[in-house]
């Protein structure tokens, strides 16, 4: 969902408020400030304006390498995704297949066990490939250093920890035209040149949102989805929330809602910003089943989910009033995924005319 204070809602945290926006929509690996988490999963957390109280030690090698897990299960559903609906996307990219990181997204602490763990032999590396994309065919490996994208080299150009560079890789993977030409090195080898031969995907960076929150959001451009979806749930069930954030940036809805005026923090939990926040759910949640089905997902999927899940997330008496109640998205759902029966893929669905018109 668009954060709150960028005319939009989060999927409600476990305790029902409405999340957030985080202080930036880029990850950066920095320390645990309390560590009652890493017991639990991975001591990350989204990196502040200001540093955080930290113990001494970074990060270790268990705790990246969960990390590398979890980012590549959320690269390759992803992947799935923006592939199979490519054509109902009007901002493309090349799907590469390629889950990309920057050894100075890591503070300095944590810089040791992750040069264990990944190998660094470039300051820009891949962190993973997606099984069966694009780049797996041509060769590209976890660990690969990247030392150039295009004509562009790829160099280290900013202090811990900072995902700039990183960024930068993945501007350049999304303005490349297929062939994608990367230069790789392996363990510090010879430098290789290879063509990656990439589908068009829908245009969409995916992020894991690190820390305790039950939480996911899009904002236009990133879709960010909570680190415990993939500790509670299957990739089929993961699916069903990345579609969802997938559809609200294929549907414009930040810029949508910010054109018709919607408010967010506490004004957006009343009247007209809390109905249309509503209408831009339920329109995500009919889209995201088409997402779901053009992808080979069980249509059915979506509201088998929010039946059995939607108590996790829907935080009952203090559900955020920009989200409809669970038996009410139930229904809208049931409704798109009964049209789609047995229909010829990719389906273009009526739904997406809505994304040039103003929220009303």
């Amino acid at each position: 969902m668009p954060p709150p204070d960028r005319a939009g809602a989060a999927i409600p945290a476990a305790d029902g408020r409405a999340r957030g926006e985080q202080p930036s929509w880029t990850r950066v690996i920095a320390r645990d400030p309390g560590g009652a988490y890493h017991q639990r999963v991975i001591a990350l957390l989204i990196a502040t304006a200001a540093p955080m109280p930290a113990p001494a030690a970074g990060l270790d090698a268990a705790s990246l390498e969960t990390l590398r897990a979890i980012d590549l299960r959320l690269a390759t559903i992803a992947h799935r995704l923006v592939t199979a609906n490519a054509p109902l996307c009007q901002d493309q990219a090349p799907a590469t297949g390629l889950v990309v990181h920057a050894i100075n997204q890591y503070d300095r602490d944590t810089q040791p066990a992750a040069r264990q763990v990944f190998g660094f032999s470039a300051p820009i590396a891949v962190e993973g490939v997606v099984p069966g994309s694009a780049a797996a065919a041509a060769g590209v490996s976890a660990d690969d250093g990247l030392l150039s994208i295009g004509p562009r080299a790829l160099t280290a150009s900013t202090a811990p920890p900072s995902s700039v560079d990183r960024d930068l890789a993945l501007s350049l993977l999304e303005g490349a035209a297929s062939p994608v030409r990367v230069t790789v090195t392996r363990g510090g080898g010879e430098a290789r040149d290879i063509a990656i031969n990439a589908p068009a995907g829908c245009r969409s960076r995916f992020e894991v949102l690190l820390g305790p929150a039950m939480t996911a959001q899009a904002d236009g451009k990133v879709v960010q989805i909570g680190v415990r979806f993939f500790e509670r749930y299957r990739d089929d069930e993961v699916a069903v929330i990345v579609a969802h954030e997938l559809a609200h940036n294929i549907l414009r809805h930040r810029v949508r809602l910010e054109a018709a005026g919607v408010k967010g923090g506490l004004l957006g939990e009343i009247g007209r910003n809390a109905s249309l926040g509503q209408a831009a759910e339920l329109e995500a949640d009919q889209l995201g089943v088409v997402l779901l089905y053009n992808a080979g997902y069980d249509s059915a999927s979506a509201a088998r989910f929010w039946q059995q899940r939607g108590g996790d997330i829907d935080g009952g008496l203090f559900r955020s009033r920009t989200h409809p109640a669970t038996k009410r998205r139930v229904a809208a759902i049931d409704t798109a995924a009964a049209s789609l029966t047995e229909q010829q893929r990719p389906v273009i669905p009526p739904i997406l005319a809505r994304r040039d018109q103003p929220m009303k």
